[in-house]
């Protein structure tokens, strides 16, 4: 039985991408100043950041239920079945949507979608899970059992360079962000599953970083029970910070020397929230070993 693995850029992996390691990726949409962007499409990371540094209104939107539709059926006249990845549950109605599609009798029993409570760097290593498990001839339920069984293996932490955007985005109040600007305060903020939620707060770039650092190798080595990390792939992302980034994955080798740590840019939809100069730490429990 063929197996087709679909997701959407919120996973970081584009479309161009997904043709080279045989997956499928449908391109998220953006309004900015109520015009229509697709992802990787007419809008890349640099045309978007220069967009939000104008101040440009940018709001995001679940993939449309047309182009769900329309890529779904496409890879049925050539897959058995399609396991599809959106958005979590918990930070967008996409995958609920997709999970009430999925019903109609076109795509009972074809169509898996997984609530995979992920974005972004580790929402992109569940989709490579996936590809993994059906090269191994596992069925669309079974890629989608494990992937709900395991989605909790997996954390992020984040810290924001500037508060504005979480004011913009209504997050925080206007007075506790003018506080928090005032201090020089850094919000660390944390994805374990559902939610973007606060974590702590840091007086300085440094400590936030550090703050991070002895959370992620708590979770690796309490939650996930791996002292050295070997069973876990680990990464470090960005938000048009690069140089920044560079710098924190020598950190956090020198914590797990061994392992392979990547740099990625946060997705888009969490560009939206937290603006340019984020810095963000992720580690997940898998079988595979690089994303």
């Amino acid at each position: 039985m063929s197996v087709a693995i679909l997701t959407d850029t919120n996973s970081g992996i584009t479309p161009e991408e997904a043709q080279t390691r045989g997956i499928f990726s449908i391109p998220t949409p953006f309004y900015i100043n109520d015009k229509l962007y697709y992802e990787s499409v007419d809008l890349d990371h640099e045309k978007f950041y220069e967009l939000q540094a104008a101040d440009a209104e940018i709001h995001t939107s679940m993939p449309l239920v047309g182009d769900v539709l329309d890529e779904w059926n496409k890879l049925l006249k050539d897959y058995d079945e399609v396991v599809y990845i959106p958005l979590s549950s918990g930070l967008s109605s996409s995958c609920e949507t997709a999970q009430m599609l999925s019903e109609d009798d076109d795509y009972d029993g074809k169509v898996f979608v997984v609530n995979n409570r992920r974005i972004s760097v580790t929402m992109r290593l569940s989709v490579i899970e996936a590809k993994a498990l059906a090269d191994q001839g596992k069925s669309g339920a079974e890629i989608k059992e494990y992937l709900e069984k395991t989605a909790g293996d997996s954390s992020i932490y984040i810290t924001l360079n500037t508060l504005k955007y979480l004011k913009k985005g209504g997050r925080i109040t206007p007075a506790a962000a003018a506080i928090g600007s005032l201090l020089h305060i850094k919000p660390i903020l944390t994805i374990q599953g559902d939610k973007l939620d606060k974590f702590a707060m840091a007086r300085t770039m440094k400590q936030a970083k550090q703050m991070m650092l002895d959370a992620i190798k708590k979770d690796t080595e309490e939650r996930f029970k791996d002292p050295d990390g070997s069973g876990c792939v680990m990464s470090i992302a960005h938000t048009n910070n690069r140089e920044e980034a560079e710098k924190f994955r020598e950190e956090l080798l020198a914590i797990y020397p061994d392992r392979q740590v990547i740099i990625e840019e946060l997705s888009m939809v969490i560009a939206c929230h937290v603006g340019p100069g984020t810095l963000a730490v992720t580690t997940s429990k898998s079988f595979v070993k690089e994303i």
